[in-house]
């Protein structure tokens, strides 16, 4: 683990003054957007801000090339690994992206699954909250497979 200070933000991801490095490439780390956080976000400054004070996990270090690979989500567990055995649950959460085949819902922190177009009577909006069961758990794949709640 290192510690270090957000030095500026890209749509392509963050770098970061490693503390107690010379300035040169070794004493920069990057962060990969996937590597931000387990949970969805449109724009990485809703994540991290230029100034922070931040610790993070080294994924790789290449010398040769002077870069160094770092992760904030490495340091929490995979949300998915305790949502796994959820299946069958009826949960609600915000729509947080339309896509051309459905939407995904947050049903969780770190967790959005998919609501097919298939399944779909109407295209909710984004922020709209919708009532789904939990249909399936794709762990290696990282996939959540929701259907519309039925509703009594």
């Amino acid at each position: 683990m290192v510690r270090g200070v957000i030095s500026e933000i890209h749509n392509f991801g963050v770098f970061v003054r490693l503390e107690g490095e010379p300035t040169s490439s070794r004493g920069t780390g990057f962060i990969r957007i996937p590597e931000l956080t387990w949970d969805y976000f449109s724009d990485p400054e809703d994540v991290v801000h230029a100034g922070e004070q931040i610790r993070a996990e080294v994924l790789d270090c290449d010398d040769t090339r002077g870069q160094v690979q770092l992760s904030l989500k490495a340091l929490h567990e995979d949300p998915l690994v305790r949502f796994a055995d959820r299946v069958g649950e009826v949960l609600s959460g915000p729509v947080v992206k339309v896509v051309p085949f459905g939407v995904f819902v947050r049903v969780a922190p770190g967790i959005a699954g998919l609501l097919h177009e298939s399944v779909l009577t109407r295209e909710p909006a984004i922020g709209e909250i919708v009532t789904v069961t939990i249909v399936e758990v794709d762990r290696p794949g990282r996939r959540v497979r929701l259907e519309p709640a039925l509703t009594r």
